[in-house]
């Protein structure tokens, strides 16, 4: 009885895959009245923010409701591409891997294609008025 206990937990286990981006500690507030975030002030805008391990790009999606995520690609593995992520021109809600085929979704991080990990996600808190939290 206990074999078959361990057997069935063994295969009931998903095997997860780390993130493998780094996990730079930061706590920033932007003003999203300053020009360098002012797109930010529109729902469906984006801007690039210094953080993090490539830098971060965050993404409004309502109101009060702000993403954030590492520009840098887990789909690298080598780690040696110096390119962030970019939005593409064809679809600016997917973020594109210069270095290598893989696409990730602006809206939740996940990977569309080339890899098996999504974006690093950080926290973020909106005031209600013009700051932006971004920490982890």
């Amino acid at each position: 009885m206990l074999i078959f206990v361990i057997v069935v937990t063994f295969l009931g286990c998903k095997s997860t895959r780390r993130n493998p981006i780094p996990n730079i500690p930061f706590d920033i507030t932007i003003n999203i009245t300053l020009p360098a975030y002012i797109d930010l002030q529109n729902v469906g805008s984006y801007a690039y923010v210094t953080g993090g391990s490539k830098g971060l790009i965050v993404y409004r999606m309502s109101y009060d409701q702000f993403v954030a995520f590492d520009r840098h690609s887990p789909a690298e593995a080598s780690f040696n591409c110096d390119q962030p992520l970019t939005p593409r021109e064809e679809n600016f809600l997917e973020l594109s891997d210069s270095c290598s085929t893989a696409r990730f979704s602006l809206l939740d991080g996940s990977a569309i294609e080339g890899s098996d990990v999504g974006l690093r996600q950080y926290l973020t808190y909106f005031d209600g008025a013009n700051k932006v939290r971004i920490y982890n």
